[in-house]
């Protein structure tokens, strides 16, 4: 890799695993066990993480690389669920650092399709502890008291550290949250779980102290209207993801906020314009697919190919947004 070449907007080989339950594809993800691979240019064949070891602010922006240093910070991963997805549950960054030295997992669920019956489950129907939980576990009745959420297409969830969540029935969720791989499984609903699909050394045991036993209200994300094609979905401290809906050529510039950003096209089909060294460059975004643009690159220009174009844009959070405006003051 030359470290004299402009970055450029990079596309992504997903990494698909396949369950009893459904598929989970990684979309973007730099885990150490799961490394996204460059699709295509100069970069093709090299791995998110070797991107960030090499290239490190250039990629990210240099708060988001003082911040998180050297992994890249969000990861997307596609869900296919056909049946019942194992419950999982995470911790926040403090306990995530102070064990594991590693970042927690705060995520939000956007549904990108839900067949009739499909249901979320975010966390107890009431108030619990771990006794409860633990009893319920042995003898299959934590099934009566979870709490589940009918969802339809179109709708986010958040899903905070601690709050137990999986899926039941058939639907698509595209997951965007921070890059961990601990993830505790809880309960697989007496099924078989595949092979690496969770990590043994995370076990319920450890996460019995992080868990949120309390009944709590699903947090359904209400969208912030930006501008005629962009609905604000979540602003976090540790990234924000926006809903675009792309009517006619979008420019965005990331000349106010330094740091990366990441588009996953739900519907129909874009292509992003942009200068490298003087030339005019054109990739392709289609349906399903992920493309990060580094920070490095100023100005895009989002054009859609179809007139139903949907996209997801994810960025660095709103603790980049903070930093940036008090640096400016």
């Amino acid at each position: 890799m030359s470290e004299n070449n402009k970055l450029y907007p990079m596309s992504f080989c997903p990494l698909e695993d396949e369950y009893v339950w459904g598929k989970e594809s990684f979309e973007l993800a730099d885990l150490g066990y799961r490394d996204s691979l460059i699709r295509e240019g100069w970069l093709a064949s090299n791995s998110i993480s070797e991107l960030m070891d090499t290239y490190m602010d250039r990629v990210v922006g240099d708060l988001s690389f003082s911040l998180y240093g050297r992994q890249f910070p969000i990861q997307i991963k596609r869900i296919s669920c056909e049946g019942k997805m194992p419950l999982r549950v995470h911790p926040d960054d403090a306990t995530a650092e102070e064990r594991y030295d590693a970042l927690g997992k705060e995520k939000i669920w956007y549904i990108i399709s839900s067949a009739p019956g499909a249901k979320l489950v975010l966390g107890f129907a009431h108030d619990s502890d771990a006794t409860e939980m633990l009893d319920g576990l042995q003898d299959g009745s934590i099934e009566d008291n979870l709490l589940y959420v009918d969802v339809k297409a179109g709708q986010s969830y958040r899903i905070e550290p601690g709050l137990i969540h999986g899926a039941v029935g058939n639907l698509e969720i595209l997951e965007i949250s921070q890059s961990s791989a601990l993830d505790f499984c809880i309960y697989p609903w007496g099924a078989a779980l595949g092979t690496d699909e969770f990590d043994d050394a995370l076990t319920i045991i450890d996460a019995l102290d992080f868990i949120e036993y309390r009944h709590k209200k699903p947090m359904l994300c209400k969208s912030k209207r930006i501008n005629e094609q962009i609905d604000e979905l979540v602003s976090l401290k540790q990234f924000v993801v926006n809903k675009i809906h792309l009517n006619e050529a979008l420019r965005i510039s990331s000349e106010k906020v330094d740091t990366y950003s990441v588009y996953y096209c739900l519907y129909g089909k874009a292509r992003i314009k942009t200068e490298i060294d003087g030339l005019e460059m054109v990739y392709p975004l289609e349906k399903g697919c992920t493309v990060l643009v580094p920070a490095e690159v100023d100005e895009i220009i989002l054009e859609p190919l179809e007139q139903t174009t949907s996209i997801i844009e994810a960025l660095g959070g709103c603790d980049i947004k903070k930093e940036e405006n008090e640096r400016g003051e």
